[in-house]
């Protein structure tokens, strides 16, 4: 059999799969963003009509599944699998969401990464024959978060300039083995990175060596450049960790001029106070499933890099004084068939 890896942690796809179908639900912060005519739906109320923050979660997976069903013309009986997961303790949100769909399920945890991870995974089931349609999903929401890794909302603690605003939002991505819609070819998987940083209020400076590390290792499998690729896009690094992360290839004499990062993208930064921008599962998941699909589909972007980061860290190892483990993930993708 032919080898697909590239390098040490790269894989080209012999038979990419593509976009069949893709859906971004989320708050009313974001809808109030300058983000807010790429989604799918704002929900002006963040409860989604529930009676918790969890389980307005776990309704912001089922619209978004559902949604991007509906725009690939596919029931869920067609999928071969969902891949997904989100922010919470042992993954409720997705685990509720998801009972009753009667679809092979696999939950996964790369914390703000599960974008990326899961189209990537799914992506690799896909190519490899194991399927002809899955999707890949996650969420976050700013209330469950905060009670969850932090304090709860009626604490009324204040933020760090570091901090960053946890997105209330559910992207899905369905990904199938045959079609015209932007395909995923490269996969790179990275490497648990942790530089010492203990601050669970500076996400950014905590993941972009991660970032960092990926980014560098997909280039140099592939041989490639920066240059080419219309858009590097990270996730969600916000504003004080995209600055390192261009420090950091601007030392090894490598500038990044087309990178964009999705917790910068999704919030303005002066009107809606979220310091250092966005985060969480959803950040890179709505930005995704928003701005960035739609702007291949009309050919604003032919080959883009999304790399999804996610800290590694939870309640218990912060409040023992640990530090934060990080990793990122990478697709490449390229955009519709001619």
């Amino acid at each position: 059999m032919e080898s697909k890896k590239r390098g040490r942690q790269t894989v080209a796809l012999s038979h990419p799969p593509a976009v069949a179908g893709f859906a971004s639900i989320v708050g009313k912060k974001e809808g109030d963003g300058p983000l807010a005519d790429t989604f799918d739906l704002v929900n002006q109320d963040d409860t989604f009509g529930e009676k918790s923050w969890e389980k307005a979660e776990s309704a912001m997976q089922k619209l978004a599944l559902s949604t991007a069903l509906d725009k690939a013309g596919l029931s869920a009986s067609r999928l071969d699998y969902i891949l997904a997961g989100d922010l919470l303790n042992q993954c409720i949100g997705t685990g509720f969401a998801l009972r009753g769909q009667d679809v092979p399920f696999y939950g996964l945890y790369g914390a703000c990464s599960t974008m990326a991870e899961s189209l990537s995974l799914t992506a690799l089931l896909l190519d490899g024959g194991f399927g002809g349609c899955a999707a890949a999903m996650t969420s976050s929401h700013f209330c469950s978060a905060e009670r969850q890794y932090r304090t709860p909302l009626e604490y009324g603690g204040q933020r760090t300039p570091t901090a960053q605003w946890t997105v209330t939002g559910s992207g899905c991505v369905i990904l199938s083995a045959e079609g015209a819609g932007p395909r995923v070819t490269h996969v790179t998987t990275g490497k648990i990175v942790d530089k010492g940083i203990r601050d669970a209020n500076n996400m950014g400076a905590a993941m972009a060596p991660a970032a960092y590390e990926t980014i560098k290792a997909h280039l140099e499998d592939l041989g490639r450049k920066p240059s080419d690729y219309d858009l590097i896009l990270t996730g969600d690094l916000g504003s004080l960790g995209k600055e390192i992360l261009l420090d950091l290839f601007h030392r090894d004499g490598m500038e990044l001029p087309n990178l964009e990062d999705c917790g910068v993208l999704i919030y303005d930064a002066e009107k809606q106070d979220v310091h250092c921008g966005g985060s969480g599962c959803g950040c890179s998941a709505v930005v995704l499933c928003g701005l960035i699909l739609n702007g291949m589909n009309r050919g604003r972007w032919k080959k883009l890099l999304f790399c999804g980061t996610g800290a590694l860290l939870s309640p218990t190892s912060t409040q023992q004084g640990e530090s934060i483990p990080c990793i990122c993930h990478a697709a490449a993708l390229e955009g519709p068939k001619d």
